[in-house]
């Protein structure tokens, strides 16, 4: 699913938190305007949740996804059988196929690919006359969650391990808003832009906060570590996480996830 570097993400674990990580994807295509879609494509598909949301979106369209982890897209294939998911590396989608589509959902993954400047104009190229490029990023690498995650790895015993590991499979910053709308503007476009924090309430402390980025951030990170070393590193970031978000008097603890939206009409 993330584009980055090869990193194996789960899809057992990523759905996890189905709902609240799907929900995103929903706000973001009830602010799409209606559009008489042929071909829909979920770039970054994962598990197929949003793609089901694309598919019941635009019901009389030939849908279908696409994602870089073949598990993500077993997962899919199961889920949504009536559908058509490849396995494909999105840089390269999105450089080598000239296929033009009325919608291009892409909810959490662009984020882990760079340089955008060419990047959406890329994408707003593929849209048929009259389509929409629909984008949700999360914009949280200045939260706690990441900072941590960052903070660990440059100070544990693993430090000359995840250097360049983490380096090679770092999320690049994000441009601001300000930019992706002459970004967007300068491709064509009528660019809707919008930030939302949700406040995730998960049951189970730190642990579940741990969990949650299991399926995402941390991943470049345990993943070049040995069983020991990746036990260790996520029972400091565990105690690091119950330190900076202290549970609420039912035993949740709140996640605040600020994410980026953008909806582009060519």
């Amino acid at each position: 699913m993330r584009e980055k570097r090869a990193v194996t993400w789960s899809a057992q674990q990523y759905v996890q938190f189905e709902d609240e990580r799907t929900r995103p994807a929903r706000d973001l295509l009830a602010a799409l305007p209606a559009i008489d879609a042929r071909t829909a494509i979920d770039i970054g598909c994962g598990p197929g949740n949003s793609t089901g949301l694309l598919a019941a979106r635009f019901s009389a369209a030939a849908v279908s996804g696409l994602d870089s982890s073949a598990d993500m897209i077993a997962a899919a294939r199961k889920r949504l059988p009536g559908l058509r998911f490849d396995i494909a590396d999105i840089g390269g989608w999105v450089y080598e196929n000239d296929t033009a589509f009325d919608v291009i959902l892409a909810n959490a993954v662009l984020h882990w690919l760079p340089d955008h400047a060419k990047l959406f104009p890329a994408l707003v190229a593929k849209l048929a006359p009259g389509g929409a490029l629909a984008v949700q990023m999360p914009d949280n690498l200045d939260e706690p969650t990441h900072r941590l995650m960052r903070e660990i790895a440059a100070e544990g015993p693993w430090a000359a391990k995840l250097d360049a590991a983490a380096a090679a499979a770092a999320r690049p910053p994000m441009p601001t808003a300000n930019r992706y709308y002459e970004i967007l503007s300068g491709a064509g476009c009528r660019a809707d832009i919008w930030r939302t924090t949700y406040y995730h309430a998960l049951s189970g402390g730190a642990g579940a906060v741990v969990e949650w980025f299991k399926g995402s951030g941390l991943r470049p990170f345990i993943a070049p570590l040995n069983d020991g070393e990746r036990e260790d590193f996520l029972a400091r970031y565990r105690s690091a996480v119950a330190r900076a978000y202290p549970a609420q008097t039912d035993g949740c603890v709140l996640l605040p996830l600020p994410r980026l939206f953008i909806v582009a009409v060519h």
